[in-house]
């Protein structure tokens, strides 16, 4: 009998080995878990606590600017602001949310919003609607890649109907306009959401509900007054609102300044020249974020400071005085049927000694298109940016080169009458004058002279009706002396956009002659006012400059600070000459003004202060804003100009005045003349704090009425 052993099961074996291999895992496992609790606890438990600080800049008001008595000029309003900061971890979909919140708290101005901002927050608000607007064919050409994100949401947006537009409630809109601002700010900048017209209303509630509004803040922001309205206001300058931002053409290069690209910079002028100067330090504040980006506390690391306020050497008293007095006689020429065309004029009076621009004055009259009336307007930049033949009034600079050339001496005389050049018109001064020196070539404003003398330079013989050749290198000689006054060249003054003028292109020996006389090239009034200044304070020209001080700001409102900087008066260039041929120039100017038949007399008789000068009228062809309604060629016209400074024996103050367009014909109002003796007399009236009464006005009205003889000296 074969007795058969029993099997033993499998089974247990292998459930032994199952159960040694979980004891084996849990053990790995226990092990592991003990690890990351005793060994790496505390670091997990930092990761998971983790905070994130995150420093913003936040924008200061911009320095002040004062007259040189301390007048407040611009200054700054304060506005009760509502801002928002994004931070990098922030979706569109919480910003949503807080712009919803927001939306329900104030009242937004919704007449930004775009149409495609619409369509943007539309898709926004309805993502399945926005997605039954693609096909499935579409979508399955998106499975394939054929299609991209970008190309799909186009598709959406150009499928966006009307009706679907309707459907945006009034809240909707006011929280579009909200959102629309979160998103154009970047990352970390504090962006402004309303700051015009926020209530106290507003402004409360927002502030008791901060906590629910990550990123929005109220605070206050500021925006640019000027105490004086428009005057001053082209070279005073603007500056960009917190929708521009940064200028596109300077972006990289503020940036590179530590700027925000949504901070208020200048633009233009002054608030451009001197942004460095007005733009303050930033306040900075230091959010303390979770690892989702939610604000946890808020530190002020710095309070930030106001910009530097500037002292300008405008005296705004003067400036006013003298403004009136230009717009006065710009009515009061425009009356007549001969100056049509006449819409400006300009004045400045300057510091001979140091340059500074005591009054810088311009007026224009325009159209108003709302109301289609004529309007004065400020046009003060346009001492600086627009140029025009100017006339007699360089004469002074054709003696000076004529002496420096050798081409004349003090003293030399030439015979005034008609010059008779072959095939060209007779060519005299507004009267013959027989035999004259310089002196009185100055006092008479002789043409002839002038022409003679720069017959000499250029090496040409004069015959009666003959051919005159000239050396045209005389051109080059003539514009480098007129540029050691600041003719024809930059002045330095402190302001971009500086015209240099317009010299002539073609070198022909008639024009030559005109070049002397002031009716070939042109030239601005700060040119002028350089020109006159250099001959006034010995023959040094001066850099003109508009700003005074740069002060430290203070809290106190209408007080200036420490000084940080005075800009002293700098010397550009010394002309070529003696000292005696400046004295000689300057006696002359004194005839214009006080002796005999001088030009200027009849304009400044009795004048207490003893006024040296000269007087010029140029022909020149209209070429303002009504230029296209003359075809080809534009009407002839006469620009009157005066070049003055005062006492003259110790000047004090020099004066440029420009009326371009004056009149139409042989002659007219002397205007230039009539503003010039109301602008001296202002100045040294206000000087003793004694206004010009209306009956001393009136006098002198009267005594300007009267046509110059001088007006005639082109047209022979």
């Amino acid at each position: 009998m074969v007795i058969k052993k029993k099997k033993k099961p499998h089974v247990t074996f292998r459930l032994n080995i199952l159960f040694f291999v979980i004891f084996v895992l849990f053990s790995v496992l226990i092990l592991r878990l003990g690890l990351v609790q005793i060994v790496y606890g505390e670091d997990f438990k930092r990761e998971i606590e983790r905070t994130e600080d995150i420093t913003v800049n936040n924008p200061v008001p911009r320095g002040k600017m004062f007259d040189r008595n301390g007048k407040v000029i611009v200054d700054n309003t304060p506005l009760n602001a509502i801002t928002y900061t994004k931070f990098q971890d922030t979706s569109q979909e919480e910003m949503l949310k807080t712009a919803e919140r927001l939306a329900q708290l104030i009242d937004k101005d919704i007449s930004k919003i775009r149409e495609r901002d619409k369509q943007d927050y539309w898709i926004l608000k309805n993502p399945e609607k926005a997605k039954a607007k693609i096909t499935e064919k579409e979508w399955d050409l998106y499975d394939q890649d054929e299609l991209d994100d970008k190309e799909i949401y186009n598709l959406q947006l150009k499928r966006i109907n009307e009706s679907d537009l309707a459907s945006l409630t009034p809240q909707d809109l006011e929280t579009l306009a909200i959102f629309r601002e979160f998103n154009s700010g970047y990352a970390l900048t504090q962006q402004i959401v309303k700051n015009e017209n926020v209530t106290s209303e507003e402004f409360a509630v927002v502030s008791e509900n901060l906590e629910d509004l990550p990123g929005v803040d109220t605070t206050t922001d500021w925006e640019r007054y000027y105490a004086f309205g428009n005057t001053l206001k082209t070279v005073l300058g603007n500056v960009t609102s917190s929708d521009e931002g940064l200028p596109k053409d300077k972006l990289e290069e503020y940036l590179a300044r530590d700027y925000n690209r949504n901070d208020r910079v200048g633009k233009s002028y002054i608030e451009l020249q001197y942004e460095d100067v007005l733009h303050g330090q930033k306040g900075k504040v230091k959010n303390v974020t979770d690892k989702a980006g939610k604000i946890l506390s808020t530190e002020v690391v710095s309070e930030g400071q106001r910009g530097k306020d500037l002292v300008l050497t405008i005296d705004m008293d003067l400036q006013l005085a003298i403004e009136k007095i230009i717009e006065e006689e710009l009515w009061n020429a425009k009356q007549n049927s001969k100056s049509a065309l006449l819409d400006r004029a300009f004045v400045v009076l300057m510091n001979p000694h140091t340059g500074e621009i005591l009054t810088m004055a311009g007026k224009q009259i325009a159209k108003n298109d709302e109301t289609n009336k004529q309007e004065m307007r400020d046009f003060a930049l346009g001492n600086i940016t627009t140029s025009y033949n100017v006339g007699s009034v360089v004469k002074g600079a054709t003696i000076l080169t004529g002496y420096n050339t050798g081409a004349i001496q003090p003293g030399s005389t030439h015979y005034d009458s008609p010059l008779l050049i072959k095939n060209t018109p007779p060519k005299s001064s507004w009267k013959n004058f027989g035999n004259i020196n310089d002196l009185r070539a100055l006092q008479v404003s002789s043409n002839v002279y002038m022409w003679k003398t720069v017959i000499e330079m250029a090496g040409g013989q004069y015959a009666p009706n003959k051919p005159l050749p000239l050396d045209v290198t005389a051109f080059d000689t003539m514009r480098q002396s007129f540029s050691q006054f600041g003719l024809g060249t930059k002045t330095g003054i402190d302001l971009p956009n500086e015209s240099t003028g317009y010299a002539g292109p073609l070198k022909q020996p008639g024009l030559l002659l005109d070049l002397a006389i002031g009716q070939y090239d042109t030239y601005t009034v700060m040119q002028l006012a350089q020109y006159v200044s250099t001959i006034a304070n010995g023959g040094y020209r001066v850099q003109p400059h508009i700003v005074k001080e740069i002060r430290e700001p203070v809290l106190e409102s209408n007080e200036l600070g420490p000084i940080v900087q005075e800009i002293e008066p700098t010397i550009l260039n010394r002309i070529d000459g003696k000292d005696e041929w400046i004295d000689r120039v300057q006696e002359g100017f004194r005839m214009v003004m006080q002796v005999g038949d001088g030009t200027g007399v009849s304009s400044f008789k009795g004048a207490e202060y003893s006024p040296a000068g000269k007087t010029g009228t140029a022909q020149a062809f209209y070429d303002g804003p009504e230029r296209k309604k003359f075809g080809k060629i534009p009407p002839e016209v006469m620009n009157l100009s005066l070049i003055s400074y005062a006492p003259s024996d110790n000047p004090e103050v020099a004066m440029a005045v420009l009326v371009p367009w004056a009149y139409q014909g042989d002659s007219g109002p002397a205007t230039a003349n009539i503003i010039g003796r109301r602008v001296m007399d202002t100045y040294f009236n206000l000087k003793k704090q004694t206004p010009v009464t209306e009956n001393q006005g009136a006098a002198v009205n009267a005594e300007s009425t009267n046509e110059t003889t001088e007006t005639q000296q082109n047209n022979q």
